[in-house]
């Protein structure tokens, strides 16, 4: 036992100094232990680590045989693909001299083929330059055999095709080939337009057209039509129809007269060609009455022009509606005949009022009634004609920079005028309704009545306008007049304050709170919450305003007239604290009164 002990102890325990008797003592001790009767087990762990021993060298003997046949093979295989690509590489070398040999031999035969070559491309061109020409030779003889038979429909068609040839060749650079496929389109174009058109005018002086009065409302005149209205109206809508597909030849050989590019139209197509025909009478009586020096073109009567147009309009719409769409609809022209009759007329009228303003620029009563009466025909236009935002109207020309701004200036001026009148007014601070009761529950002065009746009446004003921008400045208009109107009431309020439970206090007091309520409805109308959006925008790209306050416009957590709301706020609480602060003084000096009393 002592001497197994000390043997014991001599083995080393530091598995860094010496591993193996470290690991064969700790094998020792779990297999074996202090137990002598375990001994017995010695024999079978002998046989057990025997055969390990003779696996591992098995295991051994295998992987030290298998490494040098896969080197080899891979050695081997090395050597086969740096054979193959010599092999390919003389190949490449044998092909790439036979390919020089074979250009240089061939290299004559290029050049020869080359000039060939050209020489098929230009020939190609200038077969493809006489077809064209033959092409349009062709179309030309069928319209001039069409007119020689009076197959005028068949000619108009033809002449379509024509136009269709002239748009297919814009990009080409053959520049007498255009020309002459122009000229030869203008040719028959004018023969064509000049027949329909004098045979146009005939059947629409058969109709009594145009309809320039009440009593002519109708067509022919009268209240019963001719016994061949039929045939007119046949013959009317052949000829309508016909002049219809001489349309892509009129847009390409007439350019339409454009308004200079200040006053920003939207882009609209011309006037159909018919339509244009039917117009000329009633252009004609416009440019004659309100052009030149005619009594009835007077700059302080816009309303006459504006009130004739309207007129005729009206006259006209039942005639287009009945007869002149369902042409429209059977030729497949998706045009609306009541509205290209408008447009065409609202078009005189936006060139007569871009020749009339500068001239009324600075007389702002003549500015300012011009404006009314504009604003007065959008209306009906609208509304009764059913004219479109997206047409050319007056408000592109209202809206021009230099027109724009005056108008601005002078809503400014006649708004400020009207808060001095309605301030100074001797019912100003007394309620329109104080003896009803159930319809005043906020006691509002007639001043505070009349100012929000005024900027309602300046949101009609602008709220068709077609740009964003411009309705952002005349809210901005709005917003400074309210601002000057609380200033003007902060004035009058510090004249009360001796007296704050006072009648013309508590009425300033009431023309606040309901500025303020009314301007929180506001706020939630559409109209000023799309101009929220447009502010956004705005100021998005301008950076004008903080992030917080981006988000707080984009979340619609607050509304454009915020600011004002929160002054108007802050002055009505001002006002309340010293009502309350004057009561709780008299309170307090009757209590001190009671107390002596007592």
């Amino acid at each position: 036992m002592e001497a197994l002990d000390s043997r014991k102890e001599r083995i080393p325990r530091d598995p860094e100094s010496c591993d193996i008797p470290f690991y064969v003592s700790e094998f020792v001790e779990r297999e074996v232990g202090t137990d002598y009767e375990s001994l017995s087990k010695l024999g079978r762990l002998i046989e057990q680590l025997s055969e390990n021993k003779a696996k591992l060298e098995e295991q051994v003997l295998t992987v030290s045989s298998e490494v040098p046949k896969r080197i080899q093979k891979a050695l081997q295989n090395a050597e086969d693909s740096k054979k193959s690509l010599n092999q390919l590489l003389e190949k490449e070398s044998l092909l790439y001299d036979s390919i020089n040999d074979h250009l240089m031999t061939s290299k004559p035969w290029m050049e020869d083929l080359g000039v060939l070559i050209s020489q098929i491309k230009e020939v190609e061109r200038h077969l493809a330059y006489l077809k064209w020409i033959s092409q349009i030779e062709e179309l030309s003889d069928n319209i001039q055999q069409y007119l020689m038979t009076n197959n005028v429909p068949e000619a108009a068609t033809t002449l379509a095709t024509m136009a269709e040839v002239d748009i297919k060749l814009q990009e080409s650079s053959c520049s007498h080939l255009l020309s002459f496929v122009r000229s030869t389109v203008q040719f028959w174009h004018k023969i064509l337009k000049d027949k329909l058109s004098s045979d146009f005018e005939e059947t629409l002086n058969h109709l009594h057209w145009p309809f320039v009065g009440p009593t002519q409302s109708q067509p022919f005149g009268l209240a019963t039509p001719p016994a061949n209205a039929q045939e007119i109206y046949t013959n009317f809508e052949t000829l309508f129809s016909q002049l219809l597909k001489l349309q892509t030849s009129d847009e390409l050989l007439t350019k339409p007269k454009q308004l200079p590019e200040k006053y920003i139209l939207p882009p609209s197509p011309p006037i159909i060609l018919p339509m244009q025909i039917m117009l000329a009478p009633l252009q004609k009586r416009f440019k004659y009455h309100f052009t030149g020096n005619r009594q009835t073109n007077v700059l302080s009567k816009p309303e006459w022009y504006l009130t004739q147009v309207l007129m005729w309009i009206g006259n006209h719409a039942k005639f287009l509606e009945d007869k002149i769409q369902p042409a429209l609809d059977k030729a497949g022209v998706s045009v609306n005949a009541k509205l290209e009759f408008s447009r065409a007329l609202v078009i005189l009228i936006l060139e007569k009022l871009a020749a009339d303003i500068p001239c009324l620029l600075y007389d702002d009563n003549l500015f300012c009634h011009l404006v009314d009466e504009v604003l007065l025909f959008e209306r009906e236009l609208h509304s009764v004609h059913g004219y479109l935002n997206s047409l050319p109207s007056c408000m592109h020309i209202l809206s021009e920079e230099t027109c724009f701004q005056r108008w601005l200036t002078v809503e400014r001026k006649f708004a400020l005028q009207k808060m001095d009148s309605m301030l100074s007014s001797e019912a100003a601070w007394i309620s329109q309704y104080k003896d009803i009761t159930d319809v005043d529950e906020m006691k509002v002065p007639d001043c505070a009545e009349t100012f929000m009746t005024l900027l309602l009446v300046i949101t009609d004003r602008y709220k068709h306008l077609p740009a964003a921008a411009r309705k952002l400045q005349f809210l901005e208009l709005q917003k400074e007049l309210v601002d000057d109107f609380r200033i003007r009431l902060t004035q009058v309020m510090k004249e009360e304050t001796r007296v704050p439970l006072a009648f013309r206090y508590c009425a300033i007091l009431n023309a606040v709170n309901y500025i303020a309520t009314v301007l929180a409805d506001w706020a939630d109308n559409v109209f000023f919450l799309q101009l929220q959006q447009a502010a956004l925008e705005v100021c998005a790209d301008s950076s004008a305003l903080n992030k917080l306050q981006l988000g707080q416009l984009a979340s619609m957590e607050s509304s454009v007239f915020d600011d004002m709301i929160n002054l108007l706020e802050r002055l009505k609480h001002d006002m309340l604290t010293r009502q309350v602060e004057h009561v709780f003084r008299e309170v307090k000096e009757a209590a001190r009164m009671y107390k002596k009393e007592r």
